[in-house]
Formats: C-alpha cells, structure tokens, sequence
C-alpha cells in the first residue's frame, strides 16, 4: 500500500446501487462528499421508483436524482463507479452477473456484497474469472470492503504488525451485542437466533465460516509472506435465559441468543491468523466468552510477535450505538474508497493494492 492520497481533478460521478440497509448511509455519503457527484440510484422496491435520493435517505434538499429499476438506462449514464450495495449471499449468481454487467459497461465498481470477494486470490475460479474477464473488457476495477469481513481484519491487524521487527500470530474479535441490530430476515436467520439451537442455521453449515471470512484470513496471511495450509471453523451457540425482546425479534427462553465462531488460518498445525466473531443479543448471554471491558462492543486485534500489540476499537453512531456505527462504517469504507479506484489499474483489487484513504474532514 502506498501512503499518499492526492484529490481528484473532478468529481467522480457514482451510481448508487443499493438503498437498503447500507445504501441508504452510503447515499448520503456520496451527496456530502466533496469529491462526488450522484448522478444515478438503482432501487428494487417498487415503493421507491421514481422518488428523489434525498427522500430515500433522510436528506431534505432534493438532489434531482431519482431512483429507477432501469439498468440500461443506469449504465448508459457517463459514471465513473457504482456503488454495488445489495443482499447477496441468497443470490450469488444474480449478484456476480450484476457485478459484472457494471464492469464491462466500463463502470469501476466498489461493493459490499458477497464478502468472499474481500480478496479474490482466494475464491473459486468459476466465481472470479466472469468478474476478471469483465474488467478487461470495460477497463474497469472492482474492490469489495466492509467494516467485517473488511477493514477491522486487513486493513487494521496489518496496521498494527507494521510496527513490529517480526510477527507470530494474529487474532481480530468482533465482539458485538446484535441487540439492536435489526435485520432478522438475514442475519438473524442466517445465525439462527431466536430458533432452537438444534436448528441448522446457514453460518454453521461445513465451509460456510470459511467462505464468508476465508478471504480475509488468506490476505492477512499473503501479506505476512505465509501460506495458510488449512482452514478450521469452531463454533458454539447459547440459549436465552429468559423470553425477551431485541431489533433481531422475540427471543424465547431456550432459543439461541448468543453465538460464538472462529476461523482459524492453519500454518504447521497451529493458528496463524483467526478471524473470530462473539455475538450476543444481551449482555449476560455467554459470561465466559471474550468481551470488550466495560460491556462495550467493538473489535479486539491481538498481534503476537516482537513486539507484542493488543488494540480494541468501538465503534459508535451518531446516537451512541455500536451496529449504527457499523452500517455506516461499512457503506463509508467503500464510499472513500471511490477516486482510489477510478484510479487504480483494471481488475480485481484489494487494500494492499490501493493508497491510503480516508473519510473527508469536516468543513470548519
């Protein structure tokens, strides 16, 4: 990675792809962002056609963008990037065609979807050779973040490991209360909470911890100089105490509120770079598993090595809570990831291929 981030000569145009969960933060980040123009919003629901931007994210002056389900005419619009920021992992195929549609148009583009491509090396061929084969075709670039998988395992551990002489191990822990998280359609399927812990939640099926945070286990590893042998998933689900309510729904006495997973990145048998998750959906659920002092939530990277590193982030929204922080966080990783991009050569790209960036300052 280099270390200088210089300013665009011109506002690059974005297409915002996406108003759900993080499209609606990342519409705002594009309409205040001092170096980008919206010039386009794709939406699915039918409620949202034909409505300002501003309307669908909570701004007042309108921005004479209005949202359309046309893709023809989207692509057809002079853009430099598209803001890809729409439910994937129940459609893969559709997700990867649609990534891929954008690319060849010659539209660079930055994503949150389907986090395995966090760090294409490691993805099965069959899923990143129509993705390279459209950027060569639209000289286009493609770069997927988010806050996890993303910039709290790659960007952040190896921040840290660049001040030690040599590095032994690395462990990154998102330790988070999903309480207040509301997206029980996925997430809070896709962990199972409120079913029984006998239920086969979709995370905990062979290969799919691997698939969602194997990619960033392996850029880890690849940029330590390791080859990562083996991956090896651990999980563990608790039981609520009691019935009580969360964002995630009703949580019934004996249903799951709390699971715990890792990844572990084998070298000679033993875990070189874990990406480990410890979620709750109240704060005495699992007493004995790792937590952030002060009942806080937020990220733990624990670099081993000479020397030593422990560093914990919380994130926090602008009324105080954590998984606020973490949506906006997500759709912003990428938004200022935007004239890096548009600038960095065709392809598939990850953080160790593009400049330092960072969110604007603040007008003051």
């Amino acid at each position: 990675m280099t270390t200088s981030q210089a300013r665009p000569s011109r506002s690059r145009r974005v297409i915002q792809w996406g108003t759900g969960n993080a499209g609606r933060p990342a519409l705002r980040a594009i309409v205040r962002h001092p170096d980008l123009e919206l010039v386009g919003v794709h939406a699915h629901a039918p409620e949202k056609i034909g409505r300002d931007a501003a309307e669908l994210c909570g701004l007042d002056a309108p921005t004479g963008v209005l949202a359309t389900d046309d893709v023809d005419a989207l692509l057809g619009l002079d853009a430099d990037c598209v803001s890809y920021m729409v439910q994937g992992e129940t459609r893969i195929r559709e997700t990867i065609d649609e990534l891929s549609r954008a690319l060849a148009a010659g539209k660079n583009v930055v994503n949150t979807s389907l986090v395995f491509l966090v760090y294409p090396p490691s993805m099965p061929a069959a899923l990143r050779e129509p993705l390279d084969a459209a950027c060569a075709e639209g000289g286009s670039t493609l770069f997927t973040s988010g806050l996890d998988p993303g910039w709290s395992g790659d960007v952040l551990p190896l921040a840290v490991a660049c001040a030690c002489e040599t590095v032994d191990s690395i462990r990154v822990t998102e330790m988070m209360d999903y309480s207040t998280y509301e997206d029980p359609g996925f997430t809070g399927l896709f962990f199972g909470y409120g079913r029984p812990l006998s239920f086969e939640a979709p995370l905990f099926s062979p290969g799919a911890i691997a698939g969602g945070w194997g990619g960033m286990v392996h850029l880890v590893a690849d940029a330590l100089g390791w080859h990562v042998e083996e991956l090896r998933e651990e999980h563990e689900r608790l039981p609520a105490p009691e019935t009580f309510e969360t964002a995630m729904g009703t949580i019934e006495r004996g249903t799951c509120a709390g699971v715990r997973f890792e990844l572990q990145g084998l070298i000679g048998g033993e875990p070189a770079v874990t990406a480990a998750h410890v979620n709750r959906l109240r704060a005495d659920i699992g007493p004995d598993w790792p937590s952030l002092s002060g009942e806080r939530s937020g990220y733990r990277i624990e670099v081993e090595g000479s020397p030593s590193y422990t560093c914990e982030i919380e994130p926090r929204g602008e009324h105080g809570d954590h998984n606020e922080a973490g949506i906006l966080g997500t759709a912003a990783r990428v938004i200022n990831a935007i004239p890096a991009v548009c600038d960095a050569a065709p392809g598939l790209v990850t953080p160790l291929d593009l400049p330092i960036f960072t969110g604007p300052g603040r007008p003051r």
